[in-house]
């Protein structure tokens, strides 16, 4: 009688004799003859689209670090082979964009299959589409169930991996198929990946043999552009957008600015169309997610309108539209209506009735305009 006029937000938990238990509530261990009270999962547990905690003092968005780690090497548990590695993507996630840009620029399409979530994402995370979604005219838009995992939703591939996982479901997800497994949920080191681990299994004439977006000589200089353009870039549209305090804002938005400010310099001094004057890097490669999308949805999305990249940033717009219009890698791999309808609709506490704006038009201005 007594169990039963407990209040519906608390539950009670008896830890068997002996036993192991992995769940998503933090317990302390209890003797088997003893019962501990906690908070129902229902009561406690975080919402995927939950960015910033609702008790954060600062209001700050703070990125959590991967989980999985490994690396695809020779004379490893993931050795290099065709068709035994599968990345599960989203076409308006930017972190996610730069393993398909890699992708292609390698000519790693035939070794490295890809299954493309839907836009939307939820409160459980990424799923994939259904049967009464709108069908979509490209193959690697899968509807569930998708035929690697057998999934819905992304989740159920990463408690295939490991069945008391407690992490964010994100993408890229890298999976290997003969062992069942994720072997890296971090795009950086994904993209570091297909630079050079498939090259042997290329054909000896691919343009993308034996091609590094990370040249030696310019490695350093990469690296500390990396460091800031992540921190106050890639990252800091999402810091600005999701921040739930004026001053979290307002610290984010400056710093974004300020950077973009750096790279049309940089641009300006550039001997090349690229960051690093003729040659196509990194650097270009993990900006372009980022300022691709940044006037059709992080000016008005996430309140980055100080200024416009078409309007106000011309080095910047005239690199961005050679990468879009003249490399195909990144043309190819940019969906629009994935990303617009995503941010717009996946984010209620910024976008509550999920309306997506028709401008800027056109998403992408001519090359010559």
């Amino acid at each position: 009688m007594l169990l039963r006029r407990l209040p519906a937000s608390i539950a009670i938990l008896r830890r068997p004799a002996a036993a192991t238990v992995r769940s998503r509530l933090p317990c302390r261990a209890i003797s088997p003859r003893l019962y501990t009270i906690v908070p129902a999962m229902s009561a406690i547990k975080e919402k995927i689209t939950d960015w910033v905690s609702a008790d954060s003092k600062t209001g700050e968005f703070q990125r959590k670090p991967s989980v999985f780690r490994s690396f695809i090497k020779p004379d490893s548990q993931f050795p290099p082979e065709a068709n035994r590695y599968h990345l599960f993507v989203s076409y308006a996630c930017p972190w996610a964009h730069r393993t398909l840009i890699v992708r292609q620029l390698k000519g790693l399409e035939s070794l490295i299959s890809v299954s493309v979530v839907h836009w939307h994402m939820g409160t459980g995370g990424w799923r994939f589409s259904t049967a009464s979604d709108a069908p979509s005219s490209d193959p690697a838009v899968v509807t569930a169930p998708e035929p690697i995992v057998g999934a819905t939703m992304l989740s159920d591939v990463y408690f295939t991996a490991e069945p008391g996982y407690t992490g964010r479901y994100t993408v890229p997800t890298l999976w290997d198929t003969k062992t069942r497994t994720i072997v890296n949920n971090e795009s950086s080191e994904i993209i570091r990946m297909l630079y050079t681990a498939f090259d042997d299994l290329l054909p000896a004439d691919a343009a993308g043999r034996g091609v590094t977006y990370l040249p030696s000589d310019l490695e350093a200089r990469i690296e500390e552009m990396n460091a800031w353009v992540y921190d106050t870039v890639n990252n800091g549209v999402y810091r600005s957008g999701f921040a739930t305090t004026q001053q979290a804002y307002e610290d984010a938005v400056t710093a974004l600015f300020a950077s973009l400010d750096r790279l049309e310099a940089i641009l300006a001094e550039s001997s090349g169309p690229y960051l690093f004057g003729d040659r196509l890097t990194e650097a270009d490669i993990r900006l372009y997610p980022t300022i691709v999308r940044f006037d059709p949805v992080y000016v008005q999305h996430f309140k980055t309108n100080l200024k416009m990249i078409r309007h106000d940033y011309p080095r910047l717009h005239k690199w961005l539209r050679h990468l879009y219009w003249d490399v195909p890698a990144f043309r190819d791999t940019t969906d629009f209506e994935h990303i617009k309808k995503h941010y717009t609709k996946s984010h209620p506490q910024i976008n509550p009735k999920g309306i997506t704006p028709l401008g800027p038009v056109p998403d992408m201005v001519a090359k010559d305009a």
